[in-house]
């Protein structure tokens, strides 16, 4: 297997599903973000060097139904009416393409997207920063952080994919996901 199992692709998905049931709401979450039809493997956060980010619609043609398909998932539900709910994947990706970036899932109660999103987009940075060995404070902001990512010349690009969403007013399961998906083709 070895090197046939290093993704070259991988795209960001990412839905919300509102059920009684709360794994139907997870499935409604799955079918809202196109991969209700394969079988998901979750996997940890490793950005596959000389991997490719491509977008959801070209991603979703590598798809197919039934297939074992590996991904890197944020999920979270709520049943509490007016809840707000955040799952949220954050990439860094290095500028040398021969090395391994970094995923991050976050997934929280209570956070905007924009908030959800930038905490999983520095998860995902300071991992790779601290492998790349970039010097830098861990309690400085998220801004002053990507600037000192920018000026290493190590980290060529953040991003995040982020699903919030409110509770059911009516106490329906809520479920958000967020979701990296890897293709080998």
């Amino acid at each position: 297997m070895g090197k046939s199992m290093v993704p070259r692709r991988l795209f960001f998905t990412k839905g919300v599903g509102r059920h009684k049931e709360r794994l139907t709401s997870f499935e409604m979450a799955l079918r809202d973000a196109g991969i209700a039809a394969q079988n998901l493997v979750r996997v940890s956060s490793i950005f596959p060097p000389q991997a490719k980010l491509i977008p959801r619609k070209e991603g979703l043609k590598y798809l197919s139904p039934g297939e074992v398909v590996f991904a890197v998932v944020a999920e979270n539900s709520t049943r509490e009416p007016h809840r707000l709910v955040a799952s949220s994947i954050g990439v860094a990706i290095p500028t040398d393409h021969d090395t391994y970036g970094y995923l991050s899932e976050h997934h929280s109660f209570g956070e905007a997207e924009e908030q959800a999103g930038d905490y999983a987009e520095e998860l995902a940075a300071e991992m790779l920063a601290t492998t790349l060995d970039v010097d830098f404070d861990p309690d400085k902001s998220w801004d002053e952080k990507k600037e000192i990512y920018r000026i290493s010349n190590k980290i060529v690009r953040t991003a995040n994919v982020t699903q919030t969403a409110i509770g059911d007013k009516h106490g329906l399961w809520t479920t958000v996901l967020a979701a990296a998906v890897l293709i080998f083709e």
